[in-house]
This record gives C-alpha cells, structure tokens and sequence, in this order.
C-alpha cells in the first residue's frame, strides 16, 4: 500500500495559567510574532538568483585525452593490442625499443581522462579529473595515471593531468568466488590536472551580459527582470524569452563587473513552476508537484494477476516391464482480479491530493496507471511526465 507524506509543522497544545503581567507579555510576543511572519511571509519560498541561472560565457569547457594508468597488479588490460602499442610508442619516444610483441599489458589500462576547466582558470591553477578505462581492466585501484595531455573541442592542450588514483572501491577474486565493492574501472585525482593554457575571456570587458534561466517560466523571467531593474534604479533588464534576460552595464560598473554581480546574484526571486507529476516507472518514483490539482473524480483500480506454473507429469514403466518413460506437460493457469470500491478524490489542495491518493491503497505501480488514465480523462490538472 502506497502512503504519500508531506511535511508540516506539529501543533502542540495544553492547558497554563499566566498571571496579568504574564498575559500581557505573552500576547506582546505574540503580536510581534505574528508581525514578523507577516513581513517575511512573501519571501517564505525565494531563492537566490545564482541557485536558479547562469551568466553566458561564465561556464565550463570541457576536455578530454586518452592515456595510460600503471601499476595495477594484474588487473590491467589482457593483452590488450590498443594498450600494448600505446605502451610500445611510448617506450620507444624515452629511447627503450620494445615490439609489441614483447609487451605484457596485464599492469597496464588504457584509459579516457576527463575534466571541466573553469572560464576563470589560470594558467598553473589545478583541476580535478576523472578516469575511465576503455579496455578489459578489471580495476584501477592502486594505479598511476602517466603524463596526459586534455585537449578541448578546438584540438588544443589546455591541460596535463598525471598522477595517483583514487577509486572509491575495491575488487577481490579467487578461483571460485569474487568480492566487489562500487565501481573499479572508474577513479579520479584531485587537482590532477595544472592548467596550461587559458580560455580567451575576458569577463570585466562585456558590455551587456545574458543570464540564463533554469526556470523556463514567463512569471519568473518577469519577476527576475523587475527586481534586477529595481535593484539597479532604472531599466537595465529586459526579456527576450521565457527563459533569457539581457542585462544592460549601467555605467558605474563598466569595466569591473565584479561588484555587479556580486549584488545581482543574491537577490531573492520565487520561482513560479507548471504543474508537475513525474512518475520513473523503473523504480516506481512518483513526485507531485505542490500546484496540482484534480477535478473531482471517483476513481476505482483492481488489479489483475495472472500465473502460469508449467510443469512435467513423468509416468514409468515397471521394473522388468516393456515400455518406455513418457514425459506429459501440464499446465496450470490461474487468474485472481481484486474487486474495489469507486473513491471520491478531489485535489483542491496538496493535502486533500495526498489523502485521496492514500485512501485508494494502491501500489506506486498502480498509482502510475492510475495518474496516466486521470490524465487521459482530463481530471489531472498537470504536466505528467513519464520517465
């Protein structure tokens, strides 16, 4: 049985006896309670506008190379050829001749090498990385990366990474049992890579800035676009979409738009999303948004269970007897449908939503069937969204 919780607050009530004095103060507290609520109640839900958008041009790059990681005692690559010849190049690039051939890759994986460079990166900072192996290791714990160049879209090196891995698990195997732990063909090194080269950017240079925002939602932009413009004392912001703002450089902050942001990306905004259910049929997830309503509908879900069992009646003739074993199948089929009574629901609020729902008693699954057939019906009031 399914049971969907909301979280509130508890309510606690008793009996006391206060003096004059007591009231007087308690009813004070109270009152300037009550006040406080009342003042900090419109930004109950705000957030920040840097939890909620992005500024363009402020942003990763992403980079990639291919390298090898030694040292992995036995769980390397298994004669691997891609590992074998890269081994061999490199070999041959310190002045030691080694052919392919001569080449034992079990310590040895091939591996990708990944990493996000910052916009505001500098050449020497670090960054961190993440290996992946691309060849038949069965794990990278205990093992080095070598001298890896991370090259960008462009085809340019941006960085080098080298360095111990850290795996966050372990994999053990004998002859007839095996132990594993998380994933082993995947590790990564802090600040394993020092930035070589920097992005071409320069922030302070802008004249007008584009601030993306993660809400796709028209009452949001506009929101966001009158605080900016109040905040700023004058019209500096305007909308292009329901999800793009274009900020004007007032004149003051021309050149050193630090300060700018600063301010800006901590005003409060109150985000205003669609209606939304998302259901993973997977592993039976279903969140429902706080904006979702249902028309008032009777709702009734029975389900229906089928079970075949096969199996083999074997008949044998006698000891010393003629014949010969005849093997019969036989199979038993059986069907079992629930009978349910018809429930009222009617959505108004998320607490009257929940406590429909839970009166049913159905299984996530089933409430599954049951959201996409209130919404084939028009009664669900929302974005059903199906993963």
């Amino acid at each position: 049985m399914l049971n969907i919780n909301i979280f509130q607050g508890k309510k606690h009530s008793g009996a006391h006896s206060f003096s004059v004095g007591t009231l007087t103060a308690f009813l004070s507290f109270l009152f300037l309670a009550a006040a406080v609520t009342s003042f900090c109640a419109p930004n109950a839900h705000a957030v920040r506008l840097k939890d909620i958008s992005s500024i363009s041009g402020v942003r990763n790059n992403q980079l990639t190379g291919y390298g090898l990681v030694v040292g992995l005692g036995g769980t390397g690559d298994k004669r691997d050829d891609l590992t074998a010849s890269t081994l061999t190049n490199m070999l041959e690039g310190m002045g030691i001749a080694a052919g392919s051939a001569q080449v034992e890759a079990r310590n040895v994986a091939s591996v990708m090498v990944t990493a996000n460079l910052p916009a505001s990166a500098k050449a020497g900072s670090s960054i961190n990385v993440t290996i992946s192996s691309i060849g038949s290791a069965s794990s990278l714990q205990g093992g080095v990366l070598l001298q890896t160049p991370l090259m960008g879209i462009d085809g340019k090196v941006y960085a080098i990474a080298q360095g111990a891995l850290v795996v966050g698990g372990f994999s053990a195997q004998g002859q007839a049992a095996s132990a594993q732990k998380n994933h082993t063909t995947v590790a990564s090194i802090p600040n394993g890579a020092i930035v070589e080269r920097e992005i071409p950017f320069t922030f302070n240079n802008q004249r007008e800035l584009t601030i993306n925002m993660h809400v796709h939602d028209f009452t949001t932009t506009q929101q966001t676009v009158e605080r900016l413009n109040e905040s700023l004392g004058g019209q500096y912001a305007n909308a292009n979409d329901a999800s793009t703002i274009k900020l004007q450089i007032p004149a003051e902050f021309q050149g050193n738009l630090v300060p700018l942001m600063a301010s800006i990306e901590n005003l409060n905004i109150t985000p205003q999303n669609a209606a939304k259910v998302v259901v993973d049929e997977k592993t039976g997830t279903i969140v429902i948004g706080k904006d979702v309503k249902l028309a008032k509908v009777a709702i009734a879900h029975g389900n229906l269970q089928v079970t075949i069992q096969e199996n083999v009646d074997v008949v044998q003739p006698n000891a010393f007897a003629q014949g010969t074993t005849v093997a019969s199948p036989v199979t038993d089929l059986m069907a079992k449908e629930e009978s349910r009574n018809l429930h009222l629901v009617e959505g108004a609020t998320l607490q009257e939503l929940v406590d429909g729902l839970n009166a049913i008693g159905a299984t996530p699954r089933d409430l599954i069937s049951i959201l996409k057939a209130l919404k084939s019906s028009g009664s669900l009031y929302a974005d059903l969204e199906v993963l």
